[in-house]
């Protein structure tokens, strides 16, 4: 319904790497472009950034950094990199949308897939 109020905190098992995450809803109608192919992983990314902006109101930078779509690589989630100058960061992208393509399809809840939500990478 609303961005998120809390900053989720994700600790590897090491202790090591921390994860921050907050996640807030797609617009329908964005959701429903992803599905049907015109704004998703497959789509011109100059064209689908563009659209981002202009017609949903996203951050230039957010349009730019969509790291994955999911479940199944097309689903209408995504995981949006809203870092800044964080060092390393494309050595944990493989294992971020690893677990984003499995909690996707999972879900929260009676294992049902999710729809419609955008995961923002706040920190690392």
């Amino acid at each position: 319904t609303e961005l998120s109020s809390q900053t989720c905190l994700a600790k590897s098992p090491n202790k090591h790497n921390r994860i921050y995450l907050t996640a807030e809803p797609l617009a329908d109608e964005l959701s429903t472009a992803i599905e049907d192919g015109k704004m998703g992983p497959k789509s011109d990314p100059k064209e689908r950034a563009k659209q981002l902006r202009e017609k949903y109101e996203w951050d230039e930078n957010a349009a730019r950094k969509i790291w994955c779509w999911g479940p199944e690589t097309d689903g209408a989630n995504v995981v949006v990199d809203t870092t800044q100058a964080v060092q390393y960061l494309i050595e944990i992208k493989e294992h971020v949308n690893s677990a984003f393509q499995w909690t996707s399809k999972e879900g929260p809840l009676c294992e049902e897939n999710m729809r419609g939500i955008r995961f923002n990478l706040m920190d690392v």
